[in-house]
């Protein structure tokens, strides 16, 4: 995927207050390191290029994050709290399945249109080599709750019978495509047709 512009946030000028100074430098470095992660990898970035793109010293980065591995893992959890805050929150809990799959496609469409380097970081990059047990627990309670959903939307006969993994792994492979296919042609993901993949996506797991 081609790099986006960076945008790493910079210290506030004037005299600020010591809380806001330090809010404002571990910002800058979680922004940094979100777009370093994104363009070259967790393996390909090192720490004093995510220093250099904050506009930090590299020993700042320590006083934050004992290691390069705590502040992936760190950005890892914020992103995905950032993501089910934008998607999760308030689920259509008794709408039908058509309307609750509708609702959640339509919303992760939202988000990654409008935060596509934190798409692209906890969709299209593999995390489990160095996740740590925080940031696998809460990768399972949100397993967990969409397993639940196709499991209940099965029981009422809504959706396809089968492993729920699978639907699952179905609907987000079909999803990162319609990203990957306009990031092939130079297309903005506002410009997909989501409502055309949601109904074809939406044909394949419905009963």
């Amino acid at each position: 995927m081609t790099s986006e512009s960076k945008a790493a946030s910079k210290g506030a000028h004037g005299r600020p207050s010591q809380r806001v100074l330090v809010t404002d430098k571990r910002e800058a470095i979680m922004t940094a390191a979100l777009d370093l992660f994104v363009e070259r990898g967790f393996f390909g970035t090192a720490v004093p290029e995510i220093a250099d793109q904050a506009a930090v010293g590299a020993g700042t980065i320590y006083r934050y994050f004992e290691s390069k591995e705590a502040l992936v893992n760190a950005l890892y959890r914020q992103e995905k709290q950032h993501f089910a805050q934008d998607v999760i929150e308030n689920f259509p809990a008794t709408q039908t399945a058509r309307e609750q799959f509708r609702t959640l496609w339509m919303r992760m469409a939202k988000f990654a249109v409008e935060n596509s380097k934190s798409f692209v970081f906890l969709e299209l990059h593999h995390h489990a080599r160095y996740l740590d047990a925080e940031s696998v627990a809460l990768e399972q309670r949100m397993l967990e709750l969409f397993t639940n959903v196709v499991v209940a939307a099965q029981a009422r006969g809504e959706l396809k019978s089968g492993p729920p993994r699978l639907l699952m792994g179905i609907v987000m492979g079909a999803f990162v495509g319609v990203i990957r296919s306009c990031v092939e042609i130079e297309q903005p993901a506002s410009t997909a047709d989501w409502k055309l993949a949601e109904q074809c996506v939406w044909e394949a797991i419905r009963a």
